[in-house]
């Protein structure tokens, strides 16, 4: 069974859902890109195959370090990514994040608990391999039970 289009289906169907979130920063040649979706999302089989919890009330948090090639396209770079996650009343959890490589493809992803309605922020740091450069990302997002 092919783990990798397993999960990079389930991460475009999560991303085309109400509940998911999903963006990106520029740092010049680096971006990051971050998702944030309910593991509920992720079938019982994808979780399984990627060592997920998956509950309500439990959280993904999926990050990606890309360059800009000389062709203008993407690519994607390893590293490492540290965080942690606040609730509305400022209660942080670090992030524990596992870095996937699948092919070619490089991404770090994180578990946390949400309550359903609850406002959380994500402050991470990314660390592009070969770039001393950190680069900070910033976002938030509430997510819904389903």
């Amino acid at each position: 069974m092919n783990t990798v289009k397993h999960w990079l289906s389930a991460a475009l169907l999560c991303l085309m859902s109400l509940g998911a979130h999903a963006g990106s920063k520029n740092f010049g040649e680096f971006q990051v890109h971050y998702s944030v979706f309910p593991s509920t999302f992720l079938s019982a089989e994808v979780a399984q195959a990627n060592n997920l919890n998956r509950s309500k009330g439990i959280g993904i948090v999926n990050i990606a370090i890309m360059r800009e090639g000389e062709n203008g396209g993407l690519q994607p770079v390893s590293g490492q990514v540290e965080g942690k996650v606040l609730n509305d009343i400022q209660q942080a959890r670090f992030l524990g994040f596992r870095r996937i490589q699948e092919g070619e493809a490089v991404y770090f992803i994180a578990e946390y608990q949400y309550r359903s309605a609850e406002l959380m922020t994500f402050q991470i740091t990314a660390r592009p391999t070969g770039s001393g450069e950190d680069l900070p990302i910033r976002f938030a997002h509430t997510l819904f039970n389903d």
